[in-house]
């Protein structure tokens, strides 16, 4: 499966097929979700490289996009996700990728037995954090990579220790994610942020300054799927694709996402 293939879901036969919207899972081929998914798959994009010809587990796949994105480069990848209509979907959609349901808590693979634990966007969510990354070190072999994109707290919910995001149990801060990596038995190999690339910032000044504002003031009080866009808006939303955002080490407390490779000690 190419890059290009990750979006095909633009048809109505089609988009039937796409995992239903749940406010916070983000779901290729549908035009109210391209920035969010854009964002995402710059990340996957950035990061694929680690995953070269090795045993990838991804822990919390959600659609099931990125992993097949990363079966495009691994030897081998195992998804897996706690929810049952989710691991049905992917296993149906993405037949490159072998598929698991599980608690994140416990991974379902013996000590030392992947190179790469890929955890995109997923650690925000975890009640246990720390407990999670144990279990990434222990199914690690040694020198294997973690790979972890999750919101920076700092701007997705700055001045509140407490997440806007209801999905979210505890966003973090660049240093933080690094102590926590640290702290797990990880050497942090690299630490960027994610930030809007020309083609992006271009939309924000477009729209007052923020085009995830101008999305947000559209959707919010709206079930997901349910809310009416202008025309223009959608437009300039659909038309955006991963090479607008940019992934680089400066001005870190400033990106919109943090993108991290730690290795284990």
């Amino acid at each position: 499966m190419t890059p290009a293939r990750v979006a095909e879901v633009t048809t109505p036969a089609t988009r039937a097929e796409a995992l239903h919207l749940t406010g916070e899972r983000t779901v290729p081929g549908i035009a109210e979700e391209n920035y969010w998914f854009r964002r995402h798959e710059a990340a996957y994009l950035a990061l694929l490289p680690h995953c070269a010809d090795a045993k990838v587990l991804e822990a919390g796949c959600g659609e099931g996009y990125g992993a097949s994105l990363l079966a495009t480069t691994a030897r081998r990848v195992l998804a897996l996700d706690y929810d049952v209509p989710t691991t049905e979907h992917v296993a149906r959609r993405y037949p490159e990728v072998a598929v698991a349901r599980a608690n994140l808590a416990f991974l379902p693979v013996g000590d030392g037995a992947v190179d790469v634990v890929a955890n995109f966007q997923v650690i925000e969510h975890l009640w246990d954090q720390a407990g999670f990354l144990a279990e990434c070190r222990r199914v690690l072999s040694p020198g294997g990579k973690l790979l972890v994109t999750t919101p920076n707290r700092l701007t997705f919910t700055p001045d509140s220790d407490t997440p806007l995001n209801p999905f979210h149990t505890r966003e973090l801060a660049p240093a933080e994610l690094a102590g926590l990596l640290a702290e797990a038995g990880f050497d942090v190999e690299a630490l960027h942020g994610l930030h809007h690339g020309e083609a992006v910032r271009a939309l924000d000044e477009r729209y007052g300054g923020s085009i995830i504002d101008a999305q947000l003031d559209v959707v919010m009080g709206s079930l997901p799927g349910q809310a009416a866009w202008p025309e223009a808006l959608l437009a300039d939303v659909a038309a955006i694709d991963a090479t607008g955002f940019d992934i680089h080490g400066d001005d870190l407390d400033a990106s919109l996402d943090l993108v991290a490779v730690a290795v284990r000690r």
